[in-house]
């Protein structure tokens, strides 16, 4: 049996039964009756219309389940509503479950879970390996979030800046366990661009498949992290990039440029250097400008910072720096490299140690300190 076809189908499933009137947390246990179902029916009779056989068996379980709990009136007067079989919807219905699943009434790391569940498919046991969560924990999330959206009807537009913002958060958890959720994330944005003409849709999709290029160089052998300027751009890969900047040109000639677009734009550019050195650092500068004025972000601010210092020298990016409060996630390690390109390989050293206590996982805080290590015995070597 096609297992992929049955994880791609359950979205749309779900979303079918949400639209008729099933709350969502009823509708996900009939999909996943129909996902069993399937499982144990398929290998030896596989129908030839899928989805439309999914969406039968889901909302017959549906309407068991109603009909076995007297105390859900509303629900009883679905139970003589069963529509006639016909050809089964398409991407609408997919598309308002993104929404549902991204609603605002949901924590961020909610609205990733019940997304990887609903709309990815992915199983619960999959989703807390990918998290490294125990499985119990990851089911309390997901059945309060289902919970949380069960009241939501489709009867509004959905936003969606805050979908985006969920598939942008499930693909910077990159890979953990058997779940690639970068994989996952461009996978799911694929879908939405699809579904929707919006060219912030077209951005985030560009800007994953960029960033996804050159994932295979970012870590040594050994899992040690490996800076963009030492990276092995042979290796990159150069269909992703050319699909991602080719997406990023007709959403940018929409002239209606948002945060991911103009994201993209930076990962562009430094796809398009064939050296870390031919790198158009000047342009990049004045695509963090239109970012900065798109977002006023502190942390868009930091990485300008950076650029500015690539530019017009260190000394310009320090300055830069100094405006910025020193609390940002990684202002230390910011100024470390400043310093260092400026020749300041003490207060450098000093702060790369520094940055390091701070680092928020092991592969960053080894890089760090291994920055000191090596300016400090060059510093030593030269005395």
């Amino acid at each position: 049996m096609d297992e992929a076809l049955l994880r791609s189908l359950t979205p749309g499933v779900l979303a079918v039964l949400v639209r008729r009137g099933a709350d969502f947390a009823a509708a996900e246990d009939a999909v996943q009756d129909a996902m069993v179902e399937a499982v144990r029916v398929w290998p030896h009779d596989e129908p030839r219309d899928p989805k439309g056989w999914l969406i039968t068996v889901a909302w017959r379980r549906f309407l068991d389940a109603t009909r076995a709990d007297s105390a859900r009136r509303r629900r009883e007067e679905l139970v003589d509503e069963e529509p006639a079989p016909g050809p089964a919807p398409g991407l609408d219905d997919t598309l308002q479950l993104y929404f549902l699943c991204a609603h605002p009434s949901l924590t961020a790391s909610s609205a990733v879970a019940l997304t990887l569940r609903a709309v990815g498919g992915l199983t619960t046991r999959q989703i807390a390996q990918a998290y490294l969560v125990p499985e119990a924990t990851m089911a309390q999330r997901i059945s309060r979030a289902k919970r949380t959206v069960s009241g939501v009807r489709f009867d509004q537009p959905g936003d969606v800046a805050t979908v985006l913002r969920v598939l942008y958060l499930v693909f910077n958890e990159g890979y953990s366990g058997d779940v690639d959720l970068a994989a996952e994330a461009v996978r799911l944005t694929r879908r939405l661009a699809a579904a929707i003409d919006h060219p912030e849709v077209a951005g985030l999709l560009a800007l994953m498949l960029l960033h996804h290029a050159r994932r295979a160089t970012r870590t040594d052998p050994d899992g040690g992290l490996v800076p963009l300027s030492e990276q092995d751009r042979g290796r990159w890969d150069t269909g992703a990039i050319a699909e991602g900047v080719q997406i990023l040109q007709t959403a940018l000639s929409r002239d209606r440029l948002g945060e991911f677009q103009a994201q993209a734009a930076i990962a562009a550019l430094h796809a398009d250097a064939a050296t870390a050195e031919e790198t158009d650092w000047v342009q990049i500068v004045e695509w963090y400008d239109e970012l900065v004025a798109l977002t006023d972000s502190p942390v868009v601010r930091l990485n300008r910072a950076v650029a500015v210092g690539e530019a017009d020298g260190p000394r310009a990016g320090l300055k830069e720096l100094a405006a910025l409060h020193d609390t940002l996630p990684r202002h230390t390690a910011v100024a470390a490299y400043l310093h260092e390109r400026d020749g300041d390989l003490a207060t450098a050293a000093r702060l790369y140690a520094e940055a390091a206590h701070k680092a928020p996982n092991l592969a960053e805080r080894d890089y760090l300190t291994r920055r000191a290590a090596r300016l400090n015995s060059t510093r030593n070597a030269g005395r």
